[in-house]
């Protein structure tokens, strides 16, 4: 026996021998160190740039002595320009990189495999950070991480800024090398993502239609998702098998959906909504599905985006369509004043099977702001109800199975056995949170944007080249206009904040030769007009200001308030005043308190996402305060086509404007163009001779009248429109549809209100 494990002493020192520590400093080194790298052997990376690499790694270490690819400071390693991490072999460690300044074109960053016939299998990256790595055009569709392989963990690492089209991380189940798969995703920290305004938005997703009736496994547990806006979806669930547990949800717009795939667990997750419009909880699919000790907390989405939303199903359906939702188990969760729950939701002409043999017990409602706890689309008979407590004051009359109670907040039984441990609950979030949230991702990389707005530079320009200097400087910049003429033989290009004021007593013109516009907002561009009276009978540029024709992935707003805007005219090759380009997106358009006045142009135009598939280009779009007169064009026409359900915008306010003589130059034409927008507000506003329909009323028959058009709306998608309090005199009328609730609103004349 002493000789045995003398023997066993000795192999373990024998192979620590054979073990090193080998520093390189360029690709080429790390090519060899890889080639070269045995068990238990440790690469550092030297601190630095490492500028247009890719790291591929195919070596092989074991359990007990994994090969270590780390940066020599954590965070000290820059991966930037066009770069990808790859793995392919099997117990390799990388730690310590950041990923920014750069982007990885059509290949993921960080990837579980280096081509189809070298997959990674228990591998592990660690304490790393992929930061605003993008493609510099939206429409260029890649992903951050790819699993593939078996037995792979991604842990304590931070995802934040990713503005291009693609799934953040996905679960790739192609075949049987990365199936049952056991991947762990655990840890890490995925912060901003602004809404796509399309499909493709989702953080994390496992598996594809396709593959959905294969388990897949993945864990995804102890994470922190901070502001996941991309879309409805966060974490989209495609397979099954796979547990998302005791991740907080914060304020993210979107939901955990379990799309496709069977016998998927949701549990012991933190929703935090903090009333966030569109915050949501977790949507259910397919067979077998359970949500289980979860909290949600001030969660205000609804529709897709319900704290709780269970879906109707097609009859037959195929696999990677709506399954209708079986045997699900809804136990011991809490939800603490959240928009109201959905059940039956989608329920439509092909949706029709709502769901069936469902239990839903011991969950706890509290709310004392919304007069019902459920949406119920169709019936609800299959769902069995029981030991559910909801506060008194809800007066709702619910099914049987909801107790109305003083005690809502009480910590939920379990009763299931899938139902684990038991999950604290609702005074409990505040420590769950900082546990999870000061666990989660890189240690050394803040969370937080530290990145300060640095104070702008106030000058005066009295001539078009003095603005492009100014233009052409790092900081934001306010600029004054104290000339009377701009003669721009290029655009403005605006790639920060930059604000142009002046004096509304003195006009300022523009003049420009043809070109796309006299200003055109670029990506990261924040353009502000404040304060100007604005002449535009010498411009020949398609539009006022544009928006980049290329389609960059960084976002850009505009706001024009407190200006006069005049005389633009088409016959001078001016079309229109405001032109969205596709593949570009803004946070926000806002005009208001504007004076906007004797245009032969059309106006506001976001109108080229025609594809069809949900795509749009402004998140928020408000005009607010605002005098329209004597315009020749359309004012205002938003596009959002196709039947995705995924995105939330665009979001319309278009309030307390008047709206006086304005005519489109096609009779056909509506005034305001309004096509698959999710929301809007129409309410309180003022149109006179606006599109008035035409024809002697005394003489002819209405329907020799022709019927102007005043606004059209057009919906494929559920919507949500206010129509409210509007006054219309002598105008055109409304196309309404069944998704505008229309109230107050008074007409002063014969003709069609609405057509």
């Amino acid at each position: 026996m002493h000789r045995l494990l003398l023997l066993n002493f000795l192999l373990f020192i024998s192979a620590l021998g054979f073990s090193n520590t080998i520093v390189v400093k360029n690709i080429e080194e790390l090519n060899k160190a890889n080639a070269n790298a045995r068990p238990g052997d440790i690469v550092v990376l030297q601190d630095g740039d490492w500028k247009n690499v890719t790291i591929a790694l195919n070596c092989k270490g074991t359990k007990e002595q994994p090969i270590v690819f780390r940066a020599q400071t954590a965070g000290k390693v820059i991966i930037s320009g066009n770069s990808m991490l790859k793995l392919g072999g099997s117990f390799i460690v990388v730690e310590g990189l950041y990923f920014m300044n750069g982007y990885s074109g059509d290949d993921a960053v960080f990837e579980f495999r280096i081509d189809k016939n070298r997959l990674a299998n228990s591998c592990r990256i660690t304490n790393c950070v992929i930061d605003d790595f993008n493609n510099p055009k939206r429409m260029d569709e890649n992903n951050w991480v790819l699993f593939y392989g078996k037995n792979n963990k991604l842990d304590h690492c931070s995802f934040v800024n990713k503005k291009n089209m693609g799934v953040l991380l996905a679960v790739i189940l192609d075949d049987d090398r990365s199936r049952e798969n056991f991947h762990y995703i655990d840890h890490n920290y995925f912060g901003l993502r602004i809404p796509l305004a399309s499909n493709g938005g989702e953080i994390i997703r496992v598996g594809l239609s396709q593959h959905c009736q294969f388990n897949s496994n993945t864990q995804i547990a102890d994470n922190y998702f901070e502001s996941c806006d991309g879309e409805a979806e966060v974490i989209s669930i495609k397979s099954g098998g796979n547990a998302v547990k005791e991740n907080i949800f914060r304020e993210c717009q979107g939901s955990v959906v379990l799309r496709h795939g069977d016998n998927n667990l949701v549990a012991g997750n933190i929703f935090i909504g903090n009333d966030k419009p569109g915050t949501g909880g977790v949507r259910v699919i397919n067979k077998g599905q359970a949500v289980v000790s979860n909290v949600f907390y001030k969660c205000r989405g609804e529709g897709f985006r319900s704290p709780l939303a269970i879906m109707n199903g097609i009859p037959n359906s195929p696999a990677h369509r709506y399954v209708q939702v079986t045997k699900a188990q809804i136990i011991s969760n809490t939800f603490y004043e959240c928009a109201p729950m959905s059940l039956g939701e989608g329920s439509d002409a092909e949706r029709t099977l709502p769901p069936d043999d469902v239990i839903f017990s011991n969950n706890s409602f509290y709310n004392t702001r919304d007069s019902i706890i459920y949406r119920a689309w169709d019936d609800i008979g299959g769902i069995r109800f029981a030991k559910n407590n909801v506060s008194k004051n809800v007066n709702q009359v619910l099914a049987n199975g909801f107790v109305k109670t003083n005690v809502p907040r009480q910590k939920p039984v379990a009763t299931s056995n899938r139902s684990g441990p038991q999950y604290p609950h609702i005074d409990m979030i505040p420590m769950m949170e900082k546990k999870v949230y000061t666990s989660s991702g890189a240690a050394w990389f803040s969370k937080k944007n530290n990145v300060g707005i640095a104070t702008p530079l106030m000058v005066n320009c009295a001539t078009a080249e003095e603005v492009i200097k100014q233009l052409e400087r790092k900081e934001p910049v306010i600029i004054r206009l104290t000339g009377k003429e701009y003669i721009l033989s290029k655009p403005f290009v605006i790639t920060k904040p930059v604000e142009f004021t002046g004096s509304r007593q003195n006009t300022t013109y523009f003049t420009t030769g043809e070109m796309q516009a006299a200003i055109i907002i670029a990506g990261n561009g924040k353009l502000s007009l404040r304060n100007l009276n604005i002449t535009g009978s010498g411009v020949k540029a398609t539009s006022f200001i544009s928006s980049d024709s290329s389609g960059p992935s960084d976002h850009y707003s505009l706001t024009i308030s407190d200006c006069i805007i005049s005389s633009f005219n088409r016959s001078n090759g001016s079309q229109n005043l405001f032109n969205a380009y596709k593949s570009m997106v803004a946070d926000s358009i806002v005009v208001h308190n504007c004076q906007i006045s004797n245009n032969r142009v059309d106006g506001f135009m976001l109108k080229d996402e025609t594809d069809n598939r949900g795509y749009y280009n402004a998140e928020m779009v408000s005009f607010t305060n605002n005098e329209f007169s004597e315009l020749k064009g359309v004012l205002l026409s938003v596009y959002r086509g196709g039947p995705d359900e995924s995105t939330l915008g665009p979001k319309l306010t278009f309030t307390k404007n008047k709206l006086t003589n304005c005519t489109t130059m096609d009779s056909t034409d509506a005034l305001i163009k309004l096509t698959g927008v999710q929301q809007t507000n129409i309410s309180s506003n003022l149109f006179t001779k606006c599109n008035p329909s035409y024809g002697n009323n005394a003489a002819m028959t209405s329907a020799q009248i022709v019927t102007g058009r005043l606004i059209h709306y057009t919906d494929i998608v559920r919507a949500n429109h206010i129509f409210h309090d509007n006054s219309i005199v002598s105008s055109g009328a409304v196309h309404l549809n069944q998704f505008v609730d229309d109230k107050g609103n008074t007409f002063d004349t014969n003709y069609k209100k609405y057509y």
